[in-house]
């Protein structure tokens, strides 16, 4: 049985692909279109799944679509009927667009399918899951796990905002939800909007900010905004957020609350962002706490999986992981929106068909995410001749052992191989890479390479043999980087008496550690842990450069500039090299070092891109 998932029409549109229940592909939109968060039909991502599985559309038995349309519409409706007349300019915008596309999903979903397979009866075999399952859908049933509690959080589904599921070999079954207006995943996305960043794209940046900042207004949160029960369930108060009736995340009220006007993205960051991101940090972090205590408690469950939005905040992952309440955790990859397309193909294949389901309680089913296209090498040099680029072909070893001695010598890589990822994270499959025991690296990458704010951290890939002998992970594994862990002790630097006295962004040039490019301000880091089996060609150049140095760690961060997809195609990864200070390139076995490129073909990548 053949089923396609699609994600698509609101944001990070996508599609995956299932054959006899495995994964075979899985794909946004916005890698194809350069386009970030892409919402329209997936129709390249389609098209990507349906080539790695070699088939077409017309063997496909059933679509899969992640959420139920008339139920959002439903949504809209009820919310404005509640809070009329307020909201009426919000809803006047929002009307035409659903009368136009999205309540007529289901005929704009036949016709676009029926581009590619006119004659096919699309009518019997589109299937309609709800936003939530969908979430639960994709981290339960790819986890290693044959029983699992199931927690989801996110902005908001058809009227979810937070589920709790039961997982139980091929059955799943939500047991108890949060209804919109009450979301914790709305709150963190009030206080991005407010600090100055852009909701569903900011996230990241607040909780990479937070460790610079003091939680001082967590109690002003708790009194004023949220009112959270001992078992983790929340309530909002409406009082100060505008995302029901307007046309902005946070009102005047909350302005007053918090001292002034959300800031805007060209002013710069003060103190008191820093500690606005520290406090609702803290606060998602408590609650996800209390809901995971009470689960545990609840259920008896030894295993937990996450998915929604949410789930992709690494450091309160990594506090429910050293919390001790479950034994194992595992985070779909692609946790947000792109996920729910998985997650909709999943839940038709076991819920719908109630096909067989074996787990081995080790081994997920995600293939360590890398489940886009793929380019061989005879594609990769004609591609590249044809853009212009200067490379020589090196045999496996040669390009490992050129690639870490560039990287040992303080140079930005650029590492393009095998399939690309499925998820917002790239896991050296399309990364941009970096030596960790450097304390200008950090800098010298957000700066000169992604374009972006000084102050965000970079991720470490760790070989996963050597991994407890640099992070505090005891035992636990974390391939898709959605776990934070300290720097282990014998690795940290101590700070001087003076350098405990900074304050906010003072605090990045201290270097604490013997891989400070990559330990944050608080002496976390967002580790993937490198895995032989799942990224050969990864896991030879670290231990190469391992042997250089005596460190099995690289820093990774996704193959872009800030604003800009990761990277798709040879011709993406080429273009990138060339408007950016990236230093070496490798993409397959072609190795480019940028002094030999054509001056020519430079590029200024700066202002490429809408800012992010």
């Amino acid at each position: 049985m053949v089923i396609l998932g699609i994600s698509a029409f609101y944001h990070d549109s996508a599609a995956a692909l299932l054959r006899s229940g495995e994964v075979v592909a899985a794909a946004q939109e916005e890698r194809f279109t350069r386009k970030k968060h892409d919402a329209r039909y997936p129709r390249h991502a389609v098209e990507c799944c349906l080539r790695e599985a070699g088939i077409s559309l017309k063997d496909i038995d059933y679509v899969a679509f992640y959420d139920k349309p008339f139920l959002k519409f439903e949504r809209l409706l009820e919310t404005y009927l509640t809070f009329a007349p307020r909201g009426f300019q919000s809803f006047r915008m929002a009307i035409p667009v659903w009368l136009r596309e999205k309540l007529f999903l289901k005929d704009l979903l036949r016709k676009e399918l029926k581009g590619h397979a006119p004659d096919y009866d699309w009518d019997s075999r589109l299937l309609f899951s709800e936003h939530h399952l969908s979430h639960a859908a994709s981290a339960f049933f790819p986890s290693p796990f044959q029983k699992a509690a199931v927690l989801t959080l996110d902005g908001v589904g058809e009227w979810t905002t937070t589920s709790l599921a039961l997982g139980n070999g091929n059955n799943l079954e939500i047991i108890q939800e949060i209804h919109f207006p009450h979301s914790l995943g709305l709150l963190y996305s009030a206080f991005t909007y407010y600090i100055g960043f852009k909701v569903n794209s900011g996230e990241y940046k607040v909780m990479g900010l937070a460790p610079y900042g003091e939680p001082k207004y967590v109690q002003t949160i708790k009194d004023h905004l949220i009112d959270i029960k001992n078992d983790g369930s929340f309530r909002l108060n409406l009082d100060y957020f505008n995302y029901c009736t307007g046309l902005t995340m946070t009102n005047e009220r909350f302005d007053h609350l918090f001292g002034g006007p959300p800031r805007r993205p060209d002013e710069p960051l003060t103190q008191r962002q820093m500690d606005l991101a520290a406090s609702v940090q803290a606060v998602t972090e408590e609650v996800m706490l209390r809901l995971t205590r009470s689960i545990a408690h609840e259920t008896g469950a030894k295993n937990l999986c996450l998915a929604g939005g949410v789930a992709l905040n690494c450091v309160a992952n990594g506090k429910i992981l050293r919390d001790g309440q479950f034994e194992n955790i595992w985070i779909q990859p692609a946790a947000g929106d792109a996920g729910g397309a998985l997650g909709a193909a999943l839940a038709a294949h076991y819920l719908f068909k109630g096909q067989p389901r074996k787990t081995d309680g080790k081994q997920d089913f995600m293939n360590g995410s890398y489940l886009g296209p793929s380019f061989t090498q005879e594609e990769i040099e004609p591609r590249l001749a044809a853009c212009g680029a200067k490379f020589e072909t090196l045999a496996d070893e040669a390009l490992f052992q050129a690639c870490a001695q560039d990287l040992a010598s303080g140079k930005a890589l650029g590492w393009f191989q095998g399939r690309m990822e499925f998820g917002p994270r790239a896991l050296g499959g399309r990364s941009i890479l970096g030596d960790p025991r450097s304390p200008t690296m950090q800098k010298t990458l957000n700066l000169k390479v992604k374009y972006r704010e000084s102050f965000r951290p970079f991720a470490p890939s760790v070989l996963q043999e050597h991994a407890d002998e640099w992070f505090e992970l005891n035992g636990a594994d974390s391939p898709y980087m959605l776990l934070v862990a300290d720097v282990a002790q014998k690795k940290r630097r101590e700070m001087t008496k003076a350098e405990k006295q900074f304050f906010g962004i003072d605090k990045l040039n201290v270097p604490r550690s013997e891989i400070p490019a990559v330990t944050h301000v608080d002496y976390s880091a967002r580790v993937q842990t490198v895995h032989q089996e799942t990224n050969p060609r990864y896991h030879a150049l670290i231990s190469a450069f391992h042997g250089l140095t005596g460190c099995p760690v690289v820093i990774n961060t996704s193959f872009n500039v800030r604003g800009e997809p990761i990277v798709c195609t040879p011709e993406d990864a080429f273009r990138c090299f060339m408007g950016t200070e990236i230093e070496s390139l490798a993409i397959g076995n072609c190795y480019m070092r940028k002094e030999l490129q054509d001056p020519g073909l430079k590029l200024d990548y700066k202002t490429a891109f809408e800012l992010d």
